[in-house]
């Protein structure tokens, strides 16, 4: 399925979503995030049964950033360089943190500006070994967004975050996996196909529960641990409801592997 600068294919049950702006190096314009809305409707109806989420980025980099073509003329003091995401940028953003299904992300060259909060969305983030990423505002005189001031202290630390937003150095695939910021590294050659393995392991695991892992881990950062208690219980009780969970027990009793159905 084609969208405006967006490509959707399915897997089964692996919904892949394509970045695809090549003479850009898949930069983000507000084009594209309105082709991302009407890819991720096309993800949420649950007739589409999209049991995992892969984003990437077609041809030779994931997502440069934000699409700066035409904004050139814009006078000091007079531009409102924010406008743009409250408006388009945070509902993406937000719509992928919800989503009912895990997301790999699966950086296959570089992730700049947005385009590196965009790779960082993913529960799973993986890399091509020539892949980079780079916190590009400070180059244009701008402050980092799309949540990075959120995602990357908590992923890596205070130091290491304030130091790639002040420096404006690139952030090399094999460095980011040893700070913890990544899951894994491959060839670049073998990223796809590693890619695809792992989400449909995802896919076909019990789907209820790991849309609650998510949501757990997302949510404990801003909890008290009282409250990660509370959210655990309740979370427990809903996959406890699910076929899934009752499959899986009978697997394991009976020394088979478990044939859940995200149900």
């Amino acid at each position: 399925m084609q969208f405006k600068h967006v490509t959707l294919e399915f897997d089964g049950p692996v919904a892949i979503l394509k970045l695809d702006h090549q003479e850009v190096m898949n930069a983000v314009s507000i084009d594209m995030l309105g082709g991302l809305a009407e890819a991720l409707d096309v993800i949420d109806d649950k007739k589409a049964e999209v049991r995992c989420l892969v984003l990437t980025g077609a041809g030779r980099a994931f997502c440069t950033g934000a699409n700066l073509q035409g904004r050139n003329n814009q006078k000091p003091g007079k531009s409102n360089a924010g406008a743009a995401l409250e408006t388009a940028f945070h509902p993406f953003l937000r719509r992928l943190r919800n989503l009912h299904c895990p997301i790999v992300t699966s950086v296959n060259g570089p992730a700049a500006g947005a385009g590196m909060s965009f790779a960082l969305m993913g529960d799973m983030i993986l890399c091509a070994r020539s892949a980079y990423f780079l916190q590009a505002f400070r180059r244009i005189g701008l402050v980092p967004d799309c949540g990075s001031t959120w995602l990357l202290p908590r992923l890596i630390g205070k130091a290491r975050s304030v130091e790639l937003s002040l420096m404006g150095e690139r952030l090399p695939a094999e460095k980011a996996l040893e700070w913890g910021l990544v899951n894994r590294v491959y060839d670049d050659a073998a990223l796809t196909e590693e890619t695809m393995k792992l989400a449909h392991e995802l896919a076909n695991g019990p789907t209820i529960a790991l849309s609650l892992i998510r949501k757990l881990y997302w949510d404990s950062s801003e909890n008290s641990f009282e409250d990660q208690l509370n959210l655990e219980f309740e979370s427990q009780r809903i996959a406890g409801r699910a076929e899934d969970f009752k499959e899986g027990v009978t697997a394991f009793l009976e020394k088979r592997p478990a044939k859940f159905k995200g149900k």
